[in-house]
């Protein structure tokens, strides 16, 4: 491999962390927060011209920008992750058996872990930061989008670590070629887990393609469910909420599904989303409902099933009208992705049901789908949402990025 000496310098640049106490990791962060401060002009610049190679109504545009408010909330979620409490060393479990031996189970690293993204510079420092503060070296494979973006940033941190006197390979960026992301993914033995950060079709193929452990993250067909007994109120400020407030993201709303006792108050429940210029594409019984009550331009028919599994990232979203909760649930079991998904009632009955039945990470009653976020859960910032079953689900952040070891103490028994 040619790109197998980088592995091999990751790998061992790892064990260096090990030694590292959480205070001197804390101060390497608020190195790096400071520097991206002193430097923010260097990385805006290299934005642009990421900015540059892509057209603006490109839904990943907005992810692929930095601003000098985004590159504050990213020093501002650096200093945040410093202040948590560290995940490594805690006794998870331990025991004494009868014949005297001594078991421990303890949180440690996993070693070196590789992310695959898109179009989100921000991933870079997020990543390295739960990385670092997790005692783990990275890996990171960006885009071609963002690759001047991703580069200045990793730019950055070397530049922190020499300083520091630290092993600058703790984290390192790969060439944005699918070369490169195909050898990370064959990487056995020097990378121990794989995260992959983007949409469907880039969780796929890794998951399809790697011969190293996964965690899928981040696609999500994200449904809200406006139940015949929903409030209004509450219900026009989550559907706006849910998929204006940043609908690139994969927590945005992308289908609205309303009770067919509740058509006649759609119009109203929509109205905040024809004033966000949103664009609905809509089944028979909902474009009856919306027909001279929403902008002509922005109502569309639903073309064909495939649309109600789209993952829009845009100004775009499907509604679609059921006859009851036990539809909406065959809907969202049929299409969603097992992310996030919402119901709006004032039935508790049907909240409690809706809770049961629905197979997702996060699932919300009266509240928007927004909220899925390692930030707004009290974790820090986050290293994705995992949509997976199999150890972490739902935001993934410090604790999730350890595994564990046992430690036997005895005195001299041996096995009979």
């Amino acid at each position: 491999m040619a790109l197998e000496q980088t592995f091999r310098d990751v790998k061992k640049a790892s064990r260096q962390l090990a030694l590292m106490t959480d205070e001197q990791r804390n101060a390497l962060l608020g190195y790096v927060a400071a520097a991206i401060s002193r430097h923010s002009d260097l990385l805006l610049e290299a934005n642009k011209r990421d900015l540059a190679r892509m057209d603006e109504s490109n839904p990943m545009y907005d992810r692929l920008m930095l601003t000098p408010e985004r590159l504050q909330e990213i020093t501002a979620s650096l200093r945040q992750v410093a202040t948590l409490p560290s995940p490594l060393g805690h006794t998870l479990k331990e025991k004494t058996l009868d014949n005297g031996l001594h078991l421990r189970r303890v949180s440690v690293p996993f070693g070196v872990i590789g992310v695959v993204y898109e179009a989100r510079p921000n991933v870079t420092f997020d990543v390295f930061a739960l990385c670092l503060k997790s005692g783990n070296a990275c890996i990171l494979k960006c885009g071609r989008d963002a690759i001047d973006s991703c580069r200045a940033a990793v730019d950055l941190i070397h530049d922190v670590l020499h300083t520091a006197g630290v092993d600058s390979n703790i984290v390192q960026l790969l060439p944005a070629s699918h070369e490169a992301t195909a050898e990370m993914l064959n990487a056995v033995g020097y990378i121990d887990l794989c995260i992959p950060r983007g949409g469907k079709h880039l969780i796929d193929f890794v998951r399809d393609t790697a011969k190293i452990p996964v965690i899928e993250t981040g696609a999500g067909v994200v449904h809200c469910y406006f139940d015949k007994a929903g409030e209004l109120s509450i219900g026009r400020d989550i559907v706006c909420n849910s998929k204006t407030r940043r609908c690139s993201v994969c927590n945005s709303l992308d289908c609205l599904l309303i009770h067919e006792s509740r058509l006649n108050d759609l119009p109203s429940l929509c109205e905040p989303l024809a004033l966000k210029g949103v664009k609905l594409h809509v089944d028979t019984r909902t474009m009856i409902a919306l027909h001279d009550n929403y902008p002509t331009d922005l109502l569309v028919p639903i073309n064909g099933d495939d649309e109600w599994n789209t993952e829009w990232l845009s100004m775009q979203m499907s509604i679609r009208t059921v006859d009851s909760l036990d539809e909406a649930l065959e809907h969202i079991d049929t299409y969603g992705s097992g992310h996030s998904e919402s119901i709006v009632t004032e039935d508790k009955a049907a909240a409690e049901r809706f809770q049961t039945m629905v197979d997702a990470a996060c699932i919300y009653v009266n509240t928007p789908t927004s909220f899925t976020d390692g930030a707004q859960f009290g974790l820090g910032a986050e290293i994705g949402i995992s949509t997976q079953k199999l150890g972490a689900r739902g935001p993934m952040a410090l604790e999730e990025m350890t595994t564990y070891k046992w430690l036997i103490e005895g005195h001299g028994q041996i096995r009979e």
